[in-house]
Parts: C-alpha cells; structure tokens; sequence
C-alpha cells in the first residue's frame, strides 16, 4: 500500500526520485517500468541496465541464497537520476503468517552483491537453523561451492552419493556414522537435504562456467535445492564453515504491529524526531501549515515522552 501511494504521489520530474515495482504481480513490473521511468533524467544506459540488475540479483538472493522460510511477495526499488537505488522486498512465512522486510542499498552492497549486502533486515522473529549464504562465514564455502559446480558434475554425484542423500532426506544417518568429522563442524541438529536436484542445471552452471558465487547465484534454474546442497556438501565433505544463524539485523525502532511499544532508544528517538521535523520544514507546504504540523509534532512528543525538552 505505501509503495503505491509513494508511485502515486511521487512526480519523478519535480522530486527526481522514481519508483519501480510493486505487491504481487507488480513486484517483477519493475523490468519495463526501469527503462521507461529512467527517460525522464536521460540517464545512461549503462546506469539502466545496472539498476535492472540490482533489482533481479536482490530478489534472487533474497529468495535463495538466504533460506529463511520467507517468500517474496513485494519488491520496489527507488532510484534517483544518479542511479543511486535502494531495494526494499518484503517476505511472508506463511506457516506462521509473520512478515520480514528486506533492505538494500547500493553504497552497501557495492562492494559484493554476496558478501553482507544488506543494509537491514526487519522482523519480530529470529530463527534456528537459517542458512545464509551472504554472510562473511560463508565465503569459504561460497568458494568451494563454486569449484564444485564447476568440475566435473559427476565428482559432484560422487560427493553427493558419500551423505546418501538419494535415500535419506536429512543427515541424520550421515551424523551417526560420522561423529568425529561432525562434532568437529558443530553439527548436533537435523539438516534437511534436498529431496530433489535437477541436474541439467547442474550441467548448464557447468557449461557456463560462472567466474564467482554472484554470477553462479544469478543463472536461470538455480534456486535454494542447489545452493543448499552445494553449501551442504562443501560443510560436510570438505570441512569449510556456512552461517546458519538468521541474518535479521534488527527489529522495528519504537514497537511492532502488535502495538507494544519497546523501551525507549533516546538516540533511536531523537533521529527519528529530526528526521519527521525536516521533513515538515524541507515540505512544499504552506508557512502556516508547516507551523501547525510543528506544533502538532511537539504537542505529541509530549504525549509520548512527558519528559522531552525541545
């Protein structure tokens, strides 16, 4: 609902900031709207073509690389004339119906689309067992991943054929037999396995022969059955180290939508007042109705914190 009210309300003319994307459907709008929403600020191709790609590599490694149970359902990415972006896509866990919210921008993520990419992921519930393979203690497993796919696919048969993964869906027989190698890598828990892998694209990620983990992650057909059991394999056989904690990196500022309010961050409280003041005062509104939006902001601010002093 905010993306579209924004889409409605922002002229990108007048405020240079332009709005692709949506809830839905719309979430995969933003490859035509891009390209057409850029003419409005000349920019160059170049720069079009890297914004349609910060937008499809973040929802792919949202949805992929990071296995946390959320599915993508919204996706809208702002971009000003400069083609600076910033991504924000929302996920929903449909088992226990809790939304999270993801956040990129493109100072963050210059340096690596896979290495600790995000500027913040939002929501209430921390997970166990969450693969993330964007996080700085999956780079070497990132590594090994990526010399996996690119050997020979029947090393990889071979590798995955060693933790019997054709007959049992979880690693738990795999652990049994093999407690020395998994006390040493902190495995104590059942790791689902994928029950099914497709192996043409397996061979197509081998032909292609991908440079690194980014350029792997962004073939067509590679999803997270893939980037689970090469993460898994490259743990189990060849002893390097995935992350599987959950990545969220913080929650909602003041409260959550159950309505509970958190205790109070002062800091966290005093840019928050600052930011809504310069908005108010940086607004093409009236001098009048920007005095009664102050005076309303501190009459509230009372409200919430008697003892706040402006």
């Amino acid at each position: 609902m905010v993306t579209g009210v924004l889409k409605h309300s922002i002229d990108p003319q007048n405020h240079g900031i332009m709005i692709a994307g949506g809830k839905g459907k719309k979430s995969s709008s933003q490859r035509g709207e891009i390209p057409k929403l850029a003419q409005y600020s000349n920019m160059p191709h170049k720069k079009i073509i890297e914004l349609l790609y910060a937008s499809k590599i973040s929802a792919k490694l949202d949805n992929t690389a990071i296995q946390d149970g959320y599915a993508l359902y919204h996706h809208a990415i702002f971009f000003d004339e400069e083609g600076n972006w910033t991504v924000v896509q929302q996920g929903m866990n449909s088992d226990i119906k809790m939304a999270r919210r993801y956040h990129w921008i493109s100072e963050k993520a210059a340096s690596s689309f896979v290495s600790e990419p995000h500027s913040g992921i939002i929501c209430n519930k921390a997970h166990q067992r969450v693969l993330d393979m964007t996080a700085s203690e999956s780079i070497e497993t990132q590594k090994t991943s990526l010399d996996l796919i690119r050997g020979n696919p029947q090393n990889l048969i071979s590798s995955i054929k060693k933790l019997n993964l054709g007959r049992n869906p979880t690693l738990d027989d795999w652990i049994s037999s093999n407690k020395e190698k998994a006390s040493k890598i902190k495995l104590t828990d059942s790791f689902e396995m994928p029950r099914h892998l497709n192996w043409k694209i397996i061979n197509k990620a081998y032909d292609i022969q991908p440079k690194n983990y980014e350029e792997f992650v962004s073939i067509e057909g590679v999803g997270p059955s893939l980037v689970r059991a090469l993460s898994l394999v490259s743990q189990l056989i060849y002893g390097t180290r995935s992350s599987w904690k959950d990545p969220v990196r913080y929650s909602f500022a003041h409260g959550g939508k159950d309505g509970v309010p958190y205790p109070v961050d002062r800091n966290t409280f005093d840019r928050s007042i600052r930011f809504l003041r310069d908005a108010i005062e940086g607004g093409e509104i009236s001098r009048e109705e920007k005095v009664t939006a102050l005076k309303k902001l501190s009459t509230n601010l009372r409200i919430i914190l008697p003892s706040y002093v402006e």
